[in-house]
């Protein structure tokens, strides 16, 4: 292939990407929006809390222990053996896991099947972000790679609506993304590789190594940094979104706030934050300016969120809107995560650090939980409003000492 071969932000590499990302997050969040009637169905009762509870728990965190095991694998098999190895090979295999997930009948196969699940969703954003990435001209890569977010976001809406069309049918939903994925497969089939990876496959630089990353300072700092900067997109979902039935039963008593329903409202709303941003850093010339601006508009919602103005069910539901817009840097933040590392290590970096940030949710709800409310005793809103000081505390210096890498040229190597 012609490593100069220009593509434009409407070509199949960005569409195929675009839709993998689309069923790879309807395979994501799926189980949040079935949660109840899938436990219900594998025969735990929903009026017992504690074990509801339990084994919700384990289930996503079995979901979550593959997300950060997979995009360590697909990471190294993606600098190994190219970009378009992942992509097929992380379809496939969350495919097949969605089916299988659709006859589960106890907690424990469930939470077996979701870490299969998790192996492969977590190789899709980080291997079609990179290949976009070194596609595309320089010029127009965070527009690319915004549109295969922005887009890919949305199939947090399709999931729940297609479990309402579905009458709430969780079985029918799994096997519909595991179709989705095989049809997927089909349309990959006429993707090429990256020229960069192409130049280097029969080379023998080290490809991959995910120990690089920590061998050198330098390059250790830009990892730490670039996971670092995401922590506030997991902090607004999984704890303010997440829990917002609970803050609202604290800010204005009796409510009828459906988590599920405020989690498709932010994920609407982060899908169009990504696409705008990708136009936002163009007109900055800038990924740090635009994530910036993202960041300003975080900090503002959160205060939404905890001021006296959200004291009804339009507001919150509408504050969790906005906290989606303005998290919505996702495609920015793993396109610098892929554009401050050389063609050899780029894959391994790009599907390693959202999953990383990914994995830090647990992180920041044992801080948020355990630590402010069990062990100090605070209550739900002071520990939601420290817990976003330390989080937006730590990006912003994060934010300070990453690069902007919005001019870079990406075909150079790492030693």
């Amino acid at each position: 292939m012609n490593l100069h071969k220009q593509y434009g932000v409407i070509s199949l590499p960005v569409i195929v990407a675009a839709l993998g990302y689309f069923v790879d997050i309807y395979d994501l969040l799926l189980f949040t929006i079935v949660r109840e009637p899938s436990l219900k169905d594998i025969g735990i009762s929903l009026t017992d809390k504690a074990a509801v509870l339990e084994a919700s728990t384990k289930i996503i965190n079995w979901q979550m222990a593959g997300l950060l095991i997979g995009g360590i694998i697909w990471g190294i098999i993606g600098d190994k053996k190219g970009r378009l190895s992942v992509l097929f090979g992380s379809i496939a295999l969350y495919s097949i896991a969605n089916f299988l997930t659709g006859y589960v009948q106890n907690a424990e196969q469930y939470s077996w099947a979701r870490f299969v699940a998790g192996i492969g969703l977590a190789g899709e954003l980080g291997a079609g972000i990179t290949l976009v990435s070194e596609l595309l001209p320089k010029t127009k890569r965070g527009i690319g790679t915004s549109l295969v977010a922005g887009f890919g976001l949305f199939g947090a809406v399709f999931a729940y609506y297609t479990f309402d069309v579905t009458n709430e049918n969780w079985r029918l939903c799994y096997k519909i993304g595991g179709a989705l994925g095989i049809l997927l497969l089909v349309l990959r089939i006429s993707v090429v590789e990256s020229g960069m990876f192409n130049n280097i496959k029969n080379t023998n630089v080290q490809r991959g190594n995910i120990l690089m990353f920590f061998t050198n300072a330098q390059r250790f700092r830009k990892y730490i940094f670039a996971i670092l900067i995401g922590l506030p997109t997991w902090y607004v979902i999984g704890v303010l979104v997440n829990y917002s039935n609970r803050f609202a039963t604290e800010f204005y008593g009796n409510n009828a706030i459906i988590s599920g329903k405020a989690i498709m409202y932010a994920y609407a709303a982060i899908a169009i934050g990504d696409i705008v941003i990708g136009f936002v850093s163009q007109y900055f010339k800038s990924r740090k300016k635009a994530l910036m601006l993202y960041y300003l508009l975080t900090i503002i919602s959160i205060v939404l969120f905890f001021s006296p103005f959200n004291n009804s069910d339009t507001k919150m539901y509408v504050i969790c809107a906005m906290l989606g817009f303005s998290t919505g840097f996702w495609a920015i933040f793993v396109t610098m995560g892929a554009e401050q590392f050389g063609t050899n290590l780029r894959a391994t970096a790009a599907t390693t650090i959202p999953n990383m940030v990914r994995g830090s949710l647990p992180l920041i709800n044992i801080l948020f939980l355990d630590v402010f409310q069990k062990n100090f005793h605070w209550s739900l809103t002071i520990s939601g409003i420290i817990t976003a000081v330390i989080v937006m505390a730590i990006a912003l210096i994060a934010f300070y000492f990453t690069e902007d890498t919005f001019h870079k040229d990406l075909n150079y190597l790492e030693e």
